[in-house]
């Protein structure tokens, strides 16, 4: 009798866990639908990192990661830390019910759909962005003289020390493997509000590797429709 009630208890608390999963995965998708579906107003933001007209964010996300740094040898013989190629690393989260969810990832990835606004970085990547949910991506690049020093807008950019602020244009999108379209028609992102994430101020030798943290506010646009 106690070797039955065993079972059915270990299979009445595994039927529990998948109800629990489901229910979090529904709750998840039903942000990310009310987030799409609300009116995203980002800081007002210096024309350098502000959108052209035409675009409208639609979504945000609150990251937090680490900006990847490698020891290369400057012009003059000495090193120093650079951020080239970018390799970034970080989750990005909306809050439901006081919780965060995760949303989309940040990394570093070959453009696997560039869209022919410049030529994708074939070695070490470019900026990517992949929702958590639908798996459609967005790669950007900052093109021409679009970021701001940290520390030098307040309500945008105000710590400063902070990786600068950026706007990013979007060199290419893709639909996630069932057609998921969440990041598959971003145009621009912007990363505002840096805290952290600068380059180290330490000595270094030629091929030492250093993650800084950081945290930033990334806000999504796409072209409104006509």
């Amino acid at each position: 009798m106690s070797c039955k009630y065993g079972q059915q208890a270990k299979k009445t608390a595994r039927v529990r866990n998948l109800f629990v999963a489901s229910l979090v995965l529904a709750c998840a998708f039903s942000t990310i639908n009310l987030a799409t579906a609300q009116t995203i107003t980002a800081p007002p933001t210096p024309t350098a990192i502000t959108p052209p007209e035409g675009n409208t964010a639609f979504l945000v996300g609150h990251a937090s990661g680490s900006q990847g740094y490698t020891c290369l040898p400057t012009s003059t013989g000495e090193t120093s830390w650079t951020i080239n190629p970018a390799r970034p690393e970080a989750t990005l989260f909306l809050t439901f019910f006081g919780q965060p969810v995760q949303i989309i990832t940040h990394f570093a990835s070959i453009n696997a759909k560039p869209n022919g606004v410049v030529l994708p970085v074939s070695l070490g990547g470019n900026a990517t962005w992949q929702s958590s949910l639908d798996s459609s991506k967005v790669w950007a690049a900052v093109i021409g003289p679009h970021s701001i020093p940290a520390g030098s807008d307040p309500a945008s950019c105000p710590n400063t020390g902070a990786i600068p602020c950026l706007l990013l244009q979007s060199i290419g999108n893709q639909e996630g493997p069932t057609g998921g379209k969440l990041l598959a028609k971003t145009t621009f992102v912007q990363r505002l509000n840096t805290k952290g994430g600068a380059a180290p101020t330490s000595a270094c030798i030629v091929g030492q590797t250093q993650l800084v943290g950081y945290t930033a506010d990334y806000f999504f646009y796409r072209a409104d429709q006509r």
